[in-house]
Protein backbone atom coordinates (compact mmCIF):
# COMPACT_ATOMS: atom_id res chain seq x y z
CA UNK A 1 0.00 0.00 0.00
CA UNK A 2 1.37 3.85 -0.86
CA UNK A 3 1.36 6.14 1.36
CA UNK A 4 1.67 9.26 -0.38
CA UNK A 5 2.61 12.59 1.55
CA UNK A 6 0.68 15.38 -0.94
CA UNK A 7 1.92 18.97 0.26
CA UNK A 8 0.09 22.17 -1.24
CA UNK A 9 -2.91 20.11 -2.10
CA UNK A 10 -5.35 23.01 -1.37
CA UNK A 11 -3.47 24.68 -4.50
CA UNK A 12 -4.48 24.84 -8.30
CA UNK A 13 -2.05 22.04 -8.73
CA UNK A 14 -2.04 19.86 -6.07
CA UNK A 15 -5.79 19.79 -5.45
CA UNK A 16 -6.09 18.22 -9.67
CA UNK A 17 -3.03 15.63 -8.40
CA UNK A 18 -4.87 14.79 -5.24
CA UNK A 19 -8.50 14.59 -7.19
CA UNK A 20 -6.65 12.59 -9.51
CA UNK A 21 -4.69 9.85 -7.20
CA UNK A 22 -7.55 9.66 -4.20
CA UNK A 23 -10.16 8.58 -6.74
CA UNK A 24 -8.01 6.23 -9.53
CA UNK A 25 -5.97 4.71 -6.43
CA UNK A 26 -8.59 3.84 -3.58
CA UNK A 27 -5.56 1.41 -2.20
CA UNK A 28 -3.53 4.18 -1.82
CA UNK A 29 -3.00 6.21 1.26
CA UNK A 30 -3.50 9.82 0.71
CA UNK A 31 -2.60 12.75 3.49
CA UNK A 32 -2.49 16.67 1.98
CA UNK A 33 -0.61 18.74 4.11
CA UNK A 34 -1.40 22.15 3.56
CA UNK A 35 -0.26 25.91 5.00
CA UNK A 36 -3.67 27.00 3.66
CA UNK A 37 -2.32 30.42 2.27
CA UNK A 38 -3.94 33.09 0.62
CA UNK A 39 -4.21 30.54 -2.75
CA UNK A 40 -5.24 27.99 -1.12
CA UNK A 41 -8.61 26.62 -1.37
CA UNK A 42 -10.28 23.19 0.60
CA UNK A 43 -13.60 23.87 -1.72
CA UNK A 44 -11.18 22.12 -4.56
CA UNK A 45 -11.60 18.57 -2.38
CA UNK A 46 -15.05 18.75 -1.27
CA UNK A 47 -15.51 16.07 -3.61
CA UNK A 48 -13.22 13.96 -1.90
CA UNK A 49 -13.26 14.99 1.57
CA UNK A 50 -14.77 12.42 3.17
CA UNK A 51 -12.99 9.68 1.10
CA UNK A 52 -11.28 6.55 3.43
CA UNK A 53 -8.48 7.00 1.93
CA UNK A 54 -8.04 10.66 1.99
CA UNK A 55 -6.54 12.84 5.09
CA UNK A 56 -6.34 16.67 5.49
CA UNK A 57 -3.48 18.37 7.61
CA UNK A 58 -3.11 21.93 8.44
CA UNK A 59 0.63 22.88 8.53
CA UNK A 60 3.65 24.18 7.06
CA UNK A 61 6.24 21.58 5.50
CA UNK A 62 8.68 23.80 7.72
CA UNK A 63 7.55 22.68 10.74
CA UNK A 64 9.50 19.78 11.90
CA UNK A 65 7.86 18.54 14.41
CA UNK A 66 4.52 18.06 12.11
CA UNK A 67 6.26 16.32 9.55
CA UNK A 68 8.14 14.24 11.53
CA UNK A 69 5.06 12.76 13.19
CA UNK A 70 3.04 12.45 9.58
CA UNK A 71 5.52 9.98 8.67
CA UNK A 72 5.26 8.33 11.48
CA UNK A 73 1.54 8.58 12.05
CA UNK A 74 0.86 7.83 8.71
CA UNK A 75 3.74 5.54 7.75
CA UNK A 76 4.96 7.77 5.06
CA UNK A 77 6.62 5.54 1.77
CA UNK A 78 6.19 8.55 -0.82
CA UNK A 79 6.52 12.40 -0.94
CA UNK A 80 4.67 14.44 -3.74
CA UNK A 81 6.20 17.87 -2.78
CA UNK A 82 3.87 20.73 -4.64
CA UNK A 83 3.90 23.11 -1.93
CA UNK A 84 5.60 25.98 -2.98
CA UNK A 85 5.30 30.13 -3.26
CA UNK A 86 5.01 30.59 -7.21
CA UNK A 87 3.98 34.14 -8.26
CA UNK A 88 6.74 35.98 -9.46
CA UNK A 89 5.65 39.38 -8.87
CA UNK A 90 5.17 38.12 -5.14
CA UNK A 91 8.60 36.65 -4.89
CA UNK A 92 9.51 40.29 -6.27
CA UNK A 93 8.25 41.68 -3.28
CA UNK A 94 9.31 39.54 -0.93
CA UNK A 95 12.21 37.07 -1.87
CA UNK A 96 12.45 35.93 1.79
CA UNK A 97 9.31 34.38 2.35
CA UNK A 98 9.88 32.59 -1.23
CA UNK A 99 13.34 31.11 0.02
CA UNK A 100 11.93 29.85 3.52
CA UNK A 101 8.84 27.94 1.53
CA UNK A 102 10.22 26.83 -1.59
CA UNK A 103 13.76 26.11 -0.40
CA UNK A 104 14.20 25.36 3.42
CA UNK A 105 10.58 23.74 3.47
CA UNK A 106 11.62 21.33 0.28
CA UNK A 107 15.14 20.51 2.94
CA UNK A 108 13.14 20.08 6.14
CA UNK A 109 11.33 17.27 3.80
CA UNK A 110 14.47 16.12 2.32
CA UNK A 111 16.14 15.59 5.62
CA UNK A 112 12.74 13.81 7.63
CA UNK A 113 12.45 11.44 4.52
CA UNK A 114 15.87 10.17 4.27
CA UNK A 115 16.13 9.89 8.09
CA UNK A 116 12.85 7.63 7.91
CA UNK A 117 12.99 6.24 5.15
CA UNK A 118 14.99 2.59 4.46
CA UNK A 119 15.34 3.92 0.78
CA UNK A 120 13.10 0.74 -0.70
CA UNK A 121 11.91 0.23 -3.96
CA UNK A 122 8.40 2.20 -2.48
CA UNK A 123 9.75 5.25 -1.24
CA UNK A 124 9.83 8.02 -4.35
CA UNK A 125 10.84 12.26 -3.26
CA UNK A 126 8.95 13.45 -6.01
CA UNK A 127 9.51 17.32 -6.89
CA UNK A 128 7.26 19.48 -8.95
CA UNK A 129 9.20 21.83 -10.45
CA UNK A 130 9.37 24.47 -13.11
CA UNK A 131 10.77 25.42 -16.71
CA UNK A 132 11.94 28.76 -15.40
CA UNK A 133 14.54 27.30 -13.51
CA UNK A 134 15.90 26.88 -17.02
CA UNK A 135 15.81 30.80 -17.34
CA UNK A 136 14.31 32.16 -20.88
CA UNK A 137 15.24 31.54 -24.39
CA UNK A 138 15.44 33.48 -27.43
CA UNK A 139 13.08 33.27 -30.69
CA UNK A 140 14.88 29.70 -31.09
CA UNK A 141 16.31 27.08 -29.03
CA UNK A 142 14.07 24.32 -26.75
CA UNK A 143 14.20 23.68 -22.87
CA UNK A 144 15.91 19.66 -22.03
CA UNK A 145 16.84 18.05 -19.00
CA UNK A 146 20.59 18.79 -19.90
CA UNK A 147 19.33 22.68 -20.09
CA UNK A 148 21.87 24.54 -17.65
CA UNK A 149 19.94 26.04 -14.94
CA UNK A 150 19.97 30.24 -15.17
CA UNK A 151 17.13 31.35 -12.82
CA UNK A 152 16.08 34.99 -13.02
CA UNK A 153 13.51 35.69 -10.58
CA UNK A 154 13.66 35.00 -6.44
CA UNK A 155 10.69 32.75 -7.25
CA UNK A 156 12.55 30.73 -10.02
CA UNK A 157 15.87 30.77 -8.21
CA UNK A 158 14.37 29.25 -5.33
CA UNK A 159 12.79 26.71 -7.35
CA UNK A 160 16.09 25.63 -8.54
CA UNK A 161 17.49 25.46 -5.32
CA UNK A 162 15.24 23.06 -4.06
CA UNK A 163 16.26 21.11 -7.23
CA UNK A 164 19.38 21.09 -6.68
CA UNK A 165 18.97 20.08 -3.07
CA UNK A 166 16.99 17.21 -3.75
CA UNK A 167 19.31 16.11 -6.44
CA UNK A 168 22.22 16.82 -3.80
CA UNK A 169 20.45 13.95 -1.29
CA UNK A 170 20.16 11.32 -4.20
CA UNK A 171 23.66 11.75 -4.88
CA UNK A 172 24.93 12.10 -1.24
CA UNK A 173 22.33 9.75 0.67
CA UNK A 174 20.98 7.55 -2.09
CA UNK A 175 17.52 9.01 -1.60
CA UNK A 176 15.17 7.72 -4.32
CA UNK A 177 14.35 11.15 -6.27
CA UNK A 178 12.30 11.98 -9.11
CA UNK A 179 11.95 15.96 -10.04
CA UNK A 180 9.92 17.10 -13.70
CA UNK A 181 9.89 20.81 -14.88
CA UNK A 182 6.77 21.83 -16.18
CA UNK A 183 5.60 24.48 -18.34
CA UNK A 184 2.78 26.95 -17.77
CA UNK A 185 -0.33 25.64 -16.07
CA UNK A 186 -3.74 26.60 -16.94
CA UNK A 187 -7.58 25.22 -15.90
CA UNK A 188 -10.67 25.27 -13.65
CA UNK A 189 -9.91 26.54 -9.97
CA UNK A 190 -6.59 28.18 -10.42
CA UNK A 191 -6.22 31.08 -8.39
CA UNK A 192 -7.45 34.85 -9.87
CA UNK A 193 -3.82 36.30 -10.31
CA UNK A 194 -2.66 33.99 -12.86
CA UNK A 195 -3.13 35.16 -16.30
CA UNK A 196 -6.02 33.19 -18.09
CA UNK A 197 -7.74 33.39 -14.91
CA UNK A 198 -7.54 37.47 -14.55
CA UNK A 199 -8.34 37.96 -17.78
CA UNK A 200 -11.32 36.12 -18.30
CA UNK A 201 -12.83 37.98 -14.48
CA UNK A 202 -11.68 41.30 -16.37
CA UNK A 203 -13.77 40.48 -19.19
CA UNK A 204 -16.84 39.24 -17.60
CA UNK A 205 -16.22 42.62 -15.41
CA UNK A 206 -15.66 44.64 -18.22
CA UNK A 207 -12.46 45.58 -16.30
CA UNK A 208 -8.73 46.62 -17.82
CA UNK A 209 -6.88 43.88 -18.81
CA UNK A 210 -2.71 44.95 -17.98
CA UNK A 211 -0.47 43.15 -19.95
CA UNK A 212 3.46 43.33 -19.31
CA UNK A 213 5.28 45.55 -22.07
CA UNK A 214 3.65 44.90 -25.23
CA UNK A 215 2.73 41.29 -24.87
CA UNK A 216 5.43 39.63 -27.10
CA UNK A 217 6.78 37.14 -23.85
CA UNK A 218 5.96 33.98 -25.02
CA UNK A 219 4.53 31.11 -22.70
CA UNK A 220 4.15 27.17 -23.31
CA UNK A 221 0.80 26.02 -21.97
CA UNK A 222 -0.42 22.73 -20.44
CA UNK A 223 -3.96 21.91 -19.60
CA UNK A 224 -3.36 21.14 -15.65
CA UNK A 225 -5.30 17.41 -16.29
CA UNK A 226 -2.25 16.40 -18.66
CA UNK A 227 0.07 17.87 -16.45
CA UNK A 228 -1.80 15.29 -13.81
CA UNK A 229 -1.14 12.34 -15.76
CA UNK A 230 2.11 13.30 -16.55
CA UNK A 231 2.73 13.13 -12.80
CA UNK A 232 0.91 9.95 -12.16
CA UNK A 233 3.08 8.22 -14.65
CA UNK A 234 6.74 10.13 -13.48
CA UNK A 235 5.85 8.81 -9.71
CA UNK A 236 4.96 5.07 -10.81
CA UNK A 237 6.93 4.64 -13.87
CA UNK A 238 10.20 6.99 -13.59
CA UNK A 239 13.80 6.20 -12.65
CA UNK A 240 14.57 7.56 -9.13
CA UNK A 241 17.22 10.16 -10.02
CA UNK A 242 15.98 11.44 -13.09
CA UNK A 243 14.59 14.80 -14.61
CA UNK A 244 11.65 14.87 -16.46
CA UNK A 245 10.66 18.12 -18.41
CA UNK A 246 6.56 18.13 -19.04
CA UNK A 247 5.60 20.39 -21.71
CA UNK A 248 2.29 20.99 -23.90
CA UNK A 249 3.37 22.23 -27.25
CA UNK A 250 1.37 25.42 -27.09
CA UNK A 251 3.70 28.17 -27.64
CA UNK A 252 2.13 31.34 -27.78
CA UNK A 253 2.53 35.20 -27.13
CA UNK A 254 0.87 36.68 -24.39
CA UNK A 255 -1.05 39.50 -26.45
CA UNK A 256 -1.94 36.71 -28.92
CA UNK A 257 -3.56 34.43 -25.98
CA UNK A 258 -5.51 37.45 -24.35
CA UNK A 259 -6.97 38.20 -28.11
CA UNK A 260 -7.93 34.30 -27.79
CA UNK A 261 -10.25 34.61 -24.43
CA UNK A 262 -11.32 37.68 -25.97
CA UNK A 263 -12.57 35.62 -28.51
CA UNK A 264 -14.16 33.26 -26.56
CA UNK A 265 -15.67 35.40 -23.73
CA UNK A 266 -17.24 38.25 -26.39
CA UNK A 267 -19.08 35.17 -28.20
CA UNK A 268 -20.18 32.99 -24.89
CA UNK A 269 -21.72 36.96 -23.31
CA UNK A 270 -22.97 37.97 -26.87
CA UNK A 271 -20.53 40.40 -27.36
CA UNK A 272 -19.53 41.79 -30.88
CA UNK A 273 -16.98 39.88 -31.85
CA UNK A 274 -13.62 41.50 -30.88
CA UNK A 275 -15.69 44.28 -28.49
CA UNK A 276 -13.56 43.35 -25.25
CA UNK A 277 -10.29 44.41 -27.00
CA UNK A 278 -10.73 48.15 -26.09
CA UNK A 279 -10.21 46.53 -22.45
CA UNK A 280 -6.32 45.51 -23.44
CA UNK A 281 -3.96 47.98 -20.87
CA UNK A 282 -0.25 47.99 -21.90
CA UNK A 283 1.48 48.45 -17.91
CA UNK A 284 5.45 48.50 -17.44
CA UNK A 285 7.19 45.40 -17.78
CA UNK A 286 8.01 43.09 -14.91
CA UNK A 287 11.30 43.34 -13.74
CA UNK A 288 13.50 40.66 -15.41
CA UNK A 289 10.78 39.66 -17.58
CA UNK A 290 11.88 36.30 -19.24
CA UNK A 291 11.32 36.65 -22.96
CA UNK A 292 10.33 33.10 -23.48
CA UNK A 293 9.79 29.63 -22.72
CA UNK A 294 9.88 26.03 -24.69
CA UNK A 295 10.10 22.32 -23.59
CA UNK A 296 11.25 19.50 -25.18
CA UNK A 297 8.91 16.24 -23.92
CA UNK A 298 11.34 13.58 -25.92
CA UNK A 299 12.46 11.63 -22.85
CA UNK A 300 9.32 11.48 -21.01
CA UNK A 301 7.55 10.49 -24.02
CA UNK A 302 10.16 8.15 -25.23
CA UNK A 303 11.21 6.63 -21.62
CA UNK A 304 7.31 7.01 -19.94
CA UNK A 305 5.03 6.96 -23.04
CA UNK A 306 3.13 9.93 -21.93
CA UNK A 307 2.20 12.66 -24.29
CA UNK A 308 -0.35 15.86 -23.65
CA UNK A 309 -3.64 15.37 -25.15
CA UNK A 310 -5.45 18.50 -24.56
CA UNK A 311 -5.79 20.42 -27.56
CA UNK A 312 -5.31 24.53 -26.50
CA UNK A 313 -8.53 25.61 -27.72
CA UNK A 314 -10.76 22.40 -26.39
CA UNK A 315 -8.54 22.98 -22.74
CA UNK A 316 -8.89 26.52 -23.21
CA UNK A 317 -12.63 26.93 -23.72
CA UNK A 318 -13.53 24.51 -20.87
CA UNK A 319 -11.28 26.51 -18.54
CA UNK A 320 -13.78 29.72 -19.61
CA UNK A 321 -16.69 27.65 -19.21
CA UNK A 322 -15.86 26.43 -15.61
CA UNK A 323 -14.91 30.22 -14.83
CA UNK A 324 -18.13 31.47 -16.33
CA UNK A 325 -20.33 28.72 -13.83
CA UNK A 326 -17.76 30.00 -10.73
CA UNK A 327 -18.98 33.47 -11.65
CA UNK A 328 -22.68 32.79 -12.52
CA UNK A 329 -22.37 34.01 -15.58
Amino acid sequence: MNRILVTGGAGFIGSHVLRHFVLKYPDYKIVNLDILSYASDLTRLEDIENKENYSFIKGDINNFSLVKELFHNYKIDSVINLAAESHVDKSILDPKKFAETNILGTLNLLNISNKYWDKNAMNRFYQISTDEVYGDLGSKGIFTESSPYKPKSPYSASKASADHLVRSFHHTFNLPILISNCSNNYGPDQHEEKLIPMTIKKIINQKKIPIYGEGQNIRDWIFVQDHVNAIDEIFHKGKPGETYNIGGDNEIKNLDLVHKIIDICDKKMNNQKGESNKLISFVEDRLGHDFRYAIDNTKIVNEIGWNPSTDFKTGLEYTIDAYFNKFNI
